[in-house]
């Protein structure tokens, strides 16, 4: 468990992480959406989210998928959306807006440090985000306070790292070029939450009954060839792309080759399909 200072630290590390890549994000949108909309779709079913509910969506990003729960809410409903970095959270704003969406609203707050009353949620949703937490139980504690008796809580964190090529190809080739970090057991990060028997034991500890967990897989990014495949996941991938940019520009260019040769060897027809394999995790209060 990290102290207060190295929480602090963390968190002002992946709050820059994110921001960095929040342009790329919103760049991306289109494939993202297209991408990990069977999640999307999944969670809000699992989720029991209708027309007039009141829902809180926990690391939003650029807006997913808090602005189809809202389309799904309607406007006798209402949904609040939170991210940690203000970022991201310019581009849900914009998009909400553009697609007509007026019942939903954005903070910029730690995914712990939630401020809403009292049993007035009746879902929460948290796509891909609660491994980054580094005090998830603590996030899932609070999202439990502030949901109402019987509301569903859906959340979706990534599988092991093998079932998930889309990134860690990245962190393969990586390997040839620096001596990656071996994070130690509970360290926030994309694959934290990949040990099922961990991801329900957190949600159990935060004092959620019904814990259910299904995979899915699905294709993270369709892309035409490995160029493209490296142009969007470079756009993405705030926590890899950190250890990228310490490469030296040489290392960095031999890098992105290895890559893209690596993922046109997974081409199969006429496009490119990274694919990812996530939990889905349903739990009630």
């Amino acid at each position: 468990m990290m102290n207060i200072t190295e929480k602090q630290d963390f968190k002002a590390r992946e709050r820059d992480a994110w921001a960095s890549v929040a342009a790329g994000w919103h760049r991306r949108d289109e494939l993202l959406r297209e991408g990990a909309a069977p999640v999307t779709r999944r969670m809000l079913e699992l989720a029991g989210i209708a027309d007039g509910h009141h829902v809180l969506d926990i690391a939003s990003g650029t807006g997913e998928p808090s602005i189809a729960t809202a389309l799904l809410a309607g406007s006798r409903g209402k949904v609040i959306g939170t991210d940690l970095t203000e970022e991201m959270l310019v581009y849900a704003r914009d998009k909400a807006k553009q697609a007509g969406v007026t019942n939903i609203e954005y903070h910029c707050v730690d995914g712990d440090t939630l401020d809403f009353p009292a049993n007035c949620f009746d879902a929460v949703t948290i796509r891909w985000g609660l491994m980054f937490m580094p005090e998830p139980v603590d996030c899932l504690q609070q999202a439990h306070a502030v949901m109402k008796e019987n509301a569903r809580i859906a959340i979706a964190c990534w599988s092991a790292a093998e079932k998930n090529p889309f990134v860690s190809l990245l962190l393969q080739t990586l390997a040839n070029y620096m001596d990656l970090p071996k994070p130690s057991a509970g360290t926030p990060g994309i694959f934290a939450l990949a040990d099922p028997e961990r991801l329900q034991g957190t949600i159990e500890t935060a004092g959620f009954t019904d814990i259910a967990l299904e995979e899915l897989d699905i294709d993270v990014l369709e892309v035409a060839d490995g160029k493209a495949y490296w142009e969007a996941i470079s756009d993405l991938a705030a926590p890899v792309m950190t250890l990228v940019n310490q490469l030296d520009s040489a290392h960095r260019e031999a890098y992105v080759e290895e890559v893209i040769e690596a993922a046109n060897a997974c081409k199969q027809g006429e496009t490119l399909r990274m694919r990812g394999t996530t939990w889905i995790a349903v739990a009630t209060k």
